[in-house]
């Protein structure tokens, strides 16, 4: 995260609570549309939705879209999303597990750039 964000949410929120995540995928893209820089820092529980095939298993509404849609709308708007390392380990999981590449940082290591951002929400 070279340039400070506009926006950072950092999603805690995971597979728990399912009808709780479309909404923090909707801020995020309507942000990053309306030419915002916007950081999605998943952590804890949120990890695990980065898991190959994860996120195309959670419906937060029956016969509506999966999770795997809202992550896509907000990335096809230039949200940018980066994992927490340390939430692999607490979780389980290695890279190895994630669906795609994305970024992973140690909260150390993000807190600086996450600071400088003009707003953060916590999901």
């Amino acid at each position: 995260m070279s340039e400070a964000a506009d926006l950072v949410i950092i999603l805690i929120t995971g597979p728990e609570n399912p009808k709780r995540l479309p909404s923090a995928f909707f801020l995020a893209a309507t942000a990053a549309a309306a030419e915002q820089k916007v950081v999605m820092y998943f952590t804890g529980p949120a990890t695990e939705l980065l898991v190959k095939g994860k996120a195309e298993t959670i419906f937060p509404m029956a016969g509506g879209k999966n999770i795997a849609d809202f992550m896509k709308l907000a990335e096809d708007n230039g949200v940018q999303i980066i994992g927490c390392l340390q939430s692999l380990e607490l979780n389980g999981m290695t890279k190895d597990d994630l669906g795609k590449p994305v970024p992973l940082i140690n909260p150390s290591a993000a807190l600086p750039s996450l600071a400088a951002a003009g707003r953060i929400l916590t999901w």
